[in-house]
């Protein structure tokens, strides 16, 4: 009897092991959802070098750098507070409608950073202005970010001209084990 006794509590110790195990694992892996709104005056284009295309009316290419601050309301990415953004890119634009692809730098404020890959479309609205959207992939990060996956997701207002831009983002994040 008592072999049975010992084989059972090894038994359901091993079966509280290996639930326990991968349960953690999933937890480690939860998705956390983040969101902000960066107004025009936290926002500035630090640089901007514009080309003619030269094939038709209106078609430029485009190098920039913007630059994004959270003065008040920064959001919290794994217990740290989003100091600011630095987002360098390309576009190829008809009369401000096209696409850009951008290359976004996250540093929080103990320094660590993450990094994301992003697709931004936008079209030229009747006031002069882009209405973009843009969808991203985090590529990783460093220090308590080391690991860091999950999506970047955006809508905007822009005018790269008279250096005007405004966003909402939400960050979609995990860690990878």
């Amino acid at each position: 009897m008592k072999k049975i006794a010992s084989i059972t509590v090894v038994l359901l110790a091993s079966t509280c092991i290996a639930v326990a195990l991968p349960a953690g694992e999933a937890l480690a892996q939860q998705k956390q959802k983040v969101t902000y709104k960066v107004a025009a005056g936290d926002t500035k284009y630090t640089q901007r070098n514009t080309l003619d295309a030269g094939d038709e009316a209106g078609h430029v290419l485009s190098i920039f750098e913007i630059h994004r601050s959270f003065p008040t309301d920064a959001p919290v990415i794994n217990g740290l507070k989003l100091k600011e953004t630095w987002a360098r890119g390309y576009a190829d634009y008809v009369d401000s409608n096209g696409a850009s692809v951008n290359y976004t730098t996250y540093v929080l404020e103990n320094g660590d950073k993450f990094f994301a890959k992003s697709t931004t479309m936008g079209q030229a609205d009747t006031g002069g202005k882009r209405t973009t959207i843009s969808v991203g992939q985090i590529l990783g990060g460093t220090g308590k970010l080391t690991g860091m996956k999950g999506m970047t997701r955006a809508k905007g207002t822009s005018e790269g001209k008279a250096g005007y831009n405004e966003q909402q983002a939400e960050i979609e994040y995990w860690f990878a084990k």
